[in-house]
């Protein structure tokens, strides 16, 4: 846990889960740069400045999108704002932070990529995510809620903010421009125009999602098909660590209960569901928009009546222990720009617990990532099962 100072107090703040011995901080210098913009710009409007030097009152209807651990909504709490993310986690941690500075749960409504969005919007607050196709779909989906006076404020590292950030706003709201940089982030200015409002209500919404077959070369995923909600990684095409998985699952027939930790858009457990006709599956993701691509995915190659269950949420939490009879896991090892093996040593140790004795957990990962070795340490034994130069499939028994 750390103390976000802010113009409006200091707050202590923490990523979920909290790891004790975790270094990574809930924000950075770009939540500090908007937060110092809103306090000067709502400063202003009380001085009476007029619109035009660029106030901010913050006594309307507040948005905040793309909050990554809360601080932006934490800091913003008295002016009762909606939180708008594709992060579970991020809807665990400002509940957290909530809690731990004081305030009352809802002082925040959270919603997720995919609820409904808000009916207006006068305050629209842009953490830009990396995934610029997730940027298009959230600005599409918040563009009826925005009028002219809407005071649209983006903020991100200097390395998360490009041409193509930049265009987007402008197509979709209205002018844009940034600010220079500080501490290495930048905001981002747009102003809504009624010109472009009549043009959304116009134009149909952004292309999300979008489908893909499954080309030949990819073992039993060859010839599905694939349904994208933007944001999923490797959304246009089959990713080559999730082909070369897809390659090397195991073949088995049975009544059993698989897990797709960490699904993304369901792929690998679609996969496992059209082999194995008598398998009970589990998708899982922390990602709101990875578990619709998942539900989209299975019910587009399986069928509207099969079995299966589709959790958002905190790894396996919800699975009971001794449940499973195999987990399928293509970890990932960056949070947001950190790169950490957090995620994955959580995921692995949370499998360990729900595998039934004789279950195996099967993970895909870069080779240089280690991964054998964290499984040893946990599951005292770990199989190579395939391998090229670039990826290796792992197999863990539970003991």
């Amino acid at each position: 846990m750390n103390r976000l100072t802010t113009p409006w107090g200091d707050l202590d703040l923490a990523r979920f889960p909290e790891q004790p011995r975790d270094t990574l901080r809930a924000w950075d210098a770009a939540d500090e740069y908007l937060l110092r913009h809103l306090a000067e710009a709502e400063a202003e409007a009380a001085d009476g400045a007029g619109a035009d030097a660029g106030t901010v009152d913050l006594s309307g209807h507040v948005a905040v999108v793309g909050d990554r651990w809360g601080a932006l909504a934490t800091a913003l709490a008295p002016h009762r704002p909606v939180q708008i993310t594709d992060s579970y986690l991020a809807q665990r941690a400002t509940h957290a932070n909530l809690l731990r500075n004081g305030f009352d749960t809802d002082a925040v409504r959270l919603l997720s990529a995919r609820d409904t969005p808000p009916e207006r919007i006068d305050v629209l607050l842009v953490r830009v995510p990396k995934s610029l196709s997730l940027l298009e779909d959230q600005l599409h989906r918040l563009a009826p809620a925005v009028h002219p006076g809407t005071v649209v404020v983006g903020t991100g590292k200097v390395t998360e903010i490009h041409t193509s950030t930049l265009k987007l706003f402008e197509q979709i709201l209205g002018p844009t421009r940034t600010s220079l940089a500080v501490k290495k982030a930048r905001l981002i200015f747009c102003a809504p125009s009624a010109e472009r409002a009549r043009a959304r209500s116009r134009a149909a919404a952004g292309p999300w999602p979008i489908s893909y077959t499954v080309p030949e070369g990819a073992g039993t995923g060859s010839g599905l098909t694939v349904v994208n909600h933007a944001g999923i990684f490797c959304a246009e095409r089959l990713d080559i660590g999730t082909r070369f998985f897809l390659r090397n699952l195991p073949a088995r027939r049975g009544p059993e209960h698989v897990v797709d930790l960490g699904c993304g858009n369901g792929v690998v457990g679609t996969a496992v569901a059209v082999a194995n006709a008598e398998a009970r599956l589990t998708f899982i993701d922390e990602s709101f928009s990875a578990v619709a691509s998942a539900e989209a995915t299975f019910r587009k190659n399986v069928g509207t009546d099969s079995p299966a269950e589709f959790v958002v949420g905190d790894s396996l939490a919800t699975v009971a222990a001794g449940s499973a009879d195999l987990v399928l896991n293509n970890p990932p090892f960056h949070s947001h720009q950190a790169t950490t093996d957090a995620t994955s040593w959580r995921m692995f140790t949370g499998s360990r617990e729900a595998l039934r004795p004789g279950g195996e957990l099967w993970v895909v990962g870069n080779r240089h990532l280690g991964y054998h070795t964290k499984l040893r340490r946990l599951f005292g034994n770990c199989d190579v099962m395939a391998s090229d130069p670039k990826f290796v499939v792992l197999r863990a028994v539970r003991r």
